[in-house]
């Protein structure tokens, strides 16, 4: 399968030729493991693969998704806050954290950083967790035209 990488925001008209269809974006997911749940520092792209996770600009997480569980709760944050994305979440059974929801870090749901990427990192929870963690980021990058077309 081929791959192919863009440092475009991804938007679409849905194929509206009279381009008066609101252009929405696309939604991304970005794999995340974290290898030991009780000690803070940045969060890998999976158990094989340590690269740091790295979110671009402008980026938006609308949910966090857990599928490799540990034990007690997380902090998963980013470059300038250590709970922004998960607050003392759960990672005990497989779940979905959204904005709002128990466990939602404080700036879920909102741009991580207008101008820089962020560096996704794990902090330690108000009950450390224990064991290895992993699980899928789901986020979009906001649309500068604001939905609207731009040619």
């Amino acid at each position: 399968m081929a791959v192919s990488t863009t440092q475009s925001i991804w938007r679409s008209g849905g194929g509206d030729q009279t381009r008066a269809a609101y252009c929405g974006s696309g939604v991304m997911a970005a794999t995340f493991y974290i290898p030991a749940a009780g000690t803070a520092g940045n969060v890998q792209a999976s158990a094989t693969d340590t690269s740091t996770v790295v979110l671009p600009a402008g980026a938006v997480v609308t949910q966090v998704i857990i599928n490799d569980l540990g034990t007690g709760t997380i902090d998963l944050g980013y470059t300038g806050s250590a709970n922004g994305l998960l607050n003392d979440a759960a990672v005990t059974a497989i779940s979905s954290v959204a904005p709002g929801d128990t466990g939602a870090g404080a700036t879920m749901g909102t741009i991580l950083n207008a101008t820089s990427n962020v560096t996704v990192t794990n902090a330690v929870g108000g009950t450390a967790g224990t064991g290895t963690v992993g699980g899928v980021i789901i986020y979009y990058v906001t649309d500068p035209y604001n939905g609207q077309q731009n040619v």
